[in-house]
């Protein structure tokens, strides 16, 4: 115990904050254990192998940052990543935006995510008109039509109804557009960034509306926005008696503006353009409305060339998001130990399996589910594999609850074609060739 600590207590008679014999000492003792270290990790890490470098003064030194004061702990009253974390930011692309930016979409940096809740700062966002700044004393929900008790709400009497707190991702139906047709960004953040995931709190709706009552053939909602945009959207009723939600919180915080603050409607795995933000409006009826954004636009085209109208749930989804274009394997060689890992979801229900496969579809591989599993929510996935130093082409299929296959691009392309930009769930496969690069490749066996 003495030895441990004559090598670890610090002398502060020197300029830097350390003595000549610590440094010695630390490192004397880096050296004589080295070749244990070696073995030992080795053995059970997939670091395999590390090395542990006596004369390396990032180990050995002092850190410049250890020798001097840190910031003062009240510097920042809203807490701010690190400098060094400049790349973990959202991204927009002039091809996904209007000309004035009002109408964009900001993709989330998924291959930059840990676990399965997306920060609020790096939630992905979509406008359609900029986003709204609402006074929340000024703001007040009305909720008419068929239901026996018309009412206009503030948010005050709305938090009253007892709150919920579940774990959802929200998810833009056209997720994965920019590469329908052929691969288009050799970038993940582009390819499927736009979803993330959070922890949201609020109140069921089903809750209020048994309070309201609703009138017998009160068989659909109409949900409404206060923002210049309003895009109104028809919903059925059993979604709104069902998982529904009317949410004020994310991640622990009040909603941020750009995604609905102070209220917001989450229809659990259902198309994010129906999750309204900036609610002011439910309307119940028995008929649905036809809004320009359900006719127009979020319908899906079919081969013959008639569209579907009403076409909500996200279909079971995965992705490979190490390695990825973003994530090579540049600094591994052949033999190394590597972990392949991802994310499923699916708005039908659970994850229940993941695959994956190292050459292009023709074998699968059952891969590890990782930490929560959750309906409607993101699921972790892992393989471990030992790369030889060969090409290889990596991807991953999910399977839900529901035994619902993330299908191939034939699969897909053969029943929906090409046309439609939504639901476009395909396999999404990367090419990693010999010296660890990554790319973004089809794999097609048929025509479509």
């Amino acid at each position: 115990m003495n030895k441990i600590k004559k090598i670890f207590t610090k002398s502060l008679n020197n300029k830097d904050g350390s003595s000549v014999e610590e440094v010695s000492s630390r490192r004397n003792f880096f050296k004589n254990t080295a070749a244990l270290s070696v073995s030992a990790i080795a053995a059970a890490s997939v670091l395999d192998p590390i090395k542990v470098l006596a004369n390396d003064e990032a180990i050995v030194g002092d850190a410049p940052w250890g020798i001097k004061l840190g910031d003062k702990s009240t510097k920042n009253r809203y807490g701010l990543p690190s400098p060094y974390e400049h790349n973990n930011v959202r991204r927009n692309d002039p091809l996904l935006s209007s000309g004035d930016e009002y109408a964009t979409v900001i993709m989330s940096p998924i291959h930059e995510s840990e676990g399965i809740i997306t920060p609020n700062g790096l939630f992905f966002t979509r406008n359609h008109g900029g986003t709204a700044h609402v006074d929340p004393h000024e703001f007040r929900l009305m909720i008419h039509g068929k239901v026996k008790k018309e009412i206009v709400l503030t948010l005050d009497e709305i938090k009253r109804y007892p709150s919920e707190t579940r774990t959802y991702f929200i998810e833009c139906p056209a997720n994965g557009s920019t590469d329908w047709r052929a691969p288009q960004y050799n970038n993940l953040q582009f390819l499927k960034g736009m979803m993330s995931s959070a922890q949201w709190t609020g109140v069921m709706l089903k809750t209020i509306l048994e309070d309201l009552g609703l009138e017998d053939d009160a068989v659909w909602m109409m949900a409404e926005g206060s923002d210049n945009a309003g895009n109104p959207r028809t919903i059925p009723v059993e979604k709104a008696l069902d998982d529904a939600m009317l949410v004020w919180g994310q991640n622990g915080e009040a909603l941020r503006a750009e995604q609905g603050y102070p209220l917001r409607l989450l229809l659990p795995g259902w198309e994010g353009n129906l999750n309204l933000k900036w609610l002011k409006r439910l309307e119940f009826s028995d008929k649905p409305w036809h809004s320009k954004e359900e006719t127009s636009k979020y319908t899906m085209l079919q081969k013959s060339g008639k569209a579907i109208q009403f076409f909500w749930i996200n279909e079971v989804n995965s992705v490979i998001t190490s390695p990825c274009p973003e994530k090579p394997w540049t600094d591994l060689k052949a033999g190394d130990l590597v972990e392949v890992e991802g994310i499923a979801w699916s708005g039908q229900g659970t994850i229940t399996d993941v695959d994956v496969t190292l050459d292009g579809g023709d074998n699968w591989i059952k891969a590890n589910l990782k930490g929560l599993v959750l309906p409607k929510s993101w699921t972790r996935f892992s393989y471990v594999m030992r790369w030889d130093g060969k090409p290889i082409l990596l991807s991953s299929r999910a399977v839900d609850d529901l035994g619902s296959v993330q299908p191939t691009i034939d699969q897909e392309t053969s029943k929906q074609g090409v046309e439609s930009v939504y639901h476009r769930n395909a396999n999404v496969t990367w090419e990693v060739t010999e010296k660890g690069e990554v790319n973004n490749v089809h794999i097609r066996k048929h025509k479509a």
